[in-house]
């Protein structure tokens, strides 16, 4: 059985001072003041500006044991620290968003979640658009705690956009639709996911023809139907899952696509997979990018890559 901390080992607020990235031994529980809020602006705007304004390419922050590895550093909060911060230096004041994957800030407890807290407060500050790779489903008052921790503006994690999961009916995803119409937030709804397992519910057929996935697409279209230039309800579809032609996946929201890089998909599929959507797909590249670390120039140089091919398939298409 684990032993909890000690209160005298964990404290429960950051202290007052410069705000730098916490020691290995000290563990703050919440957020320093900084811009916590959207200014009013819906998200679905701000990500349109920051789509023209820097191009669509979003980068995840993924650091997972063998990444750190290969960029020499300890599977510990010091390596979680040293490759977090280098990334969101590295990045943040010249990519449209950045996606940090909560789970592998969380396997470090504490101390992860506290260097997650960190990492989306100074990606904000540089200017990018942070989306919470957290996936969270739920139903109730668990699903609307789900969103406060995420959505509500004075909260510690409080990003952009959060991704989420809609596989116990799209209703329950409501407390989460609702705060972030009232913060000016925004959500990533996984339909036409890039995992091969995915399939065999999001293309199962329902009573009324329609697969899961074109259901969870009629939803967001719903939400977002009258909002200009960009609604704030995005989905999630794969950049790997080749011709989409039967799906309307222009629902008058962003897509973010996984799939580009180590999975597969290159710049060059976006057309062809997204079609007259292409314009609204913010294309996401972890391994691709982050693999060039822990050099922030050869960092920003491969997102500088990604970015113009992205730009030239967009373009083109």
């Amino acid at each position: 059985m684990t032993a909890h901390p000690s209160p005298d080992h964990h404290p429960a607020t950051r202290p007052s001072g410069p705000q730098t990235y916490p020691s290995p031994d000290h563990h703050p529980a919440t957020r320093p003041s900084g811009p916590q809020t959207c200014s009013g602006e819906p998200f679905g705007a701000r990500l349109r500006r920051a789509m023209d304004e820097r191009g669509p390419l979003c980068v995840g922050i993924d650091p997972h044991a063998s990444l750190l590895a290969e960029w020499g550093l300890d599977d510990d909060i010091a390596g979680l620290e040293r490759f977090s911060r280098t990334v969101v230096e590295a990045l943040a004041g010249r990519v449209a968003v950045l996606k940090p994957q909560s789970a592998f800030f969380e396997r470090f407890g504490s101390r992860g979640l506290a260097v997650l807290e960190k990492s989306v407060q100074e990606a904000r500050a540089a200017g990018a658009l942070v989306v919470m790779d957290a996936k969270r489903g739920d139903i109730g008052s668990t699903m609307a705690a789900y969103a406060e921790a995420f959505l509500r503006p004075d909260a510690p994690l409080f990003s952009d956009a959060l991704t989420v999961s809609p596989y116990l009916g799209y209703g329950s995803l409501s407390p989460a639709v609702a705060l972030a119409r009232e913060s000016g937030a925004g959500l990533f709804v996984l339909a036409l996911t890039s995992n091969p397992e995915g399939g065999e519910v999001q293309h199962a057929v329902r009573a009324d023809g329609r697969t899961v996935g074109a259901t969870m697409l009629a939803h967001l279209s719903a939400e977002n139907a009258g909002e200009e230039p960009l609604g704030s309800f995005g989905a999630v579809v794969g950049a790997t899952l080749g011709d989409l032609s039967s799906y309307d996946l222009d629902m008058g929201g962003p897509l973010l696509a996984p799939g580009i890089g180590a999975q597969g998909a290159t710049p060059a599929d976006l057309p062809r997979v997204f079609g007259a959507a292409v314009r609204n797909v913010v294309p996401n590249v972890s391994r691709g990018v982050l693999r060039h670390g822990p050099d922030a120039g050869a960092l920003r140089g491969a997102a500088e890559r990604f970015a113009e091919e992205i730009r030239q398939a967009v373009t083109a298409g």
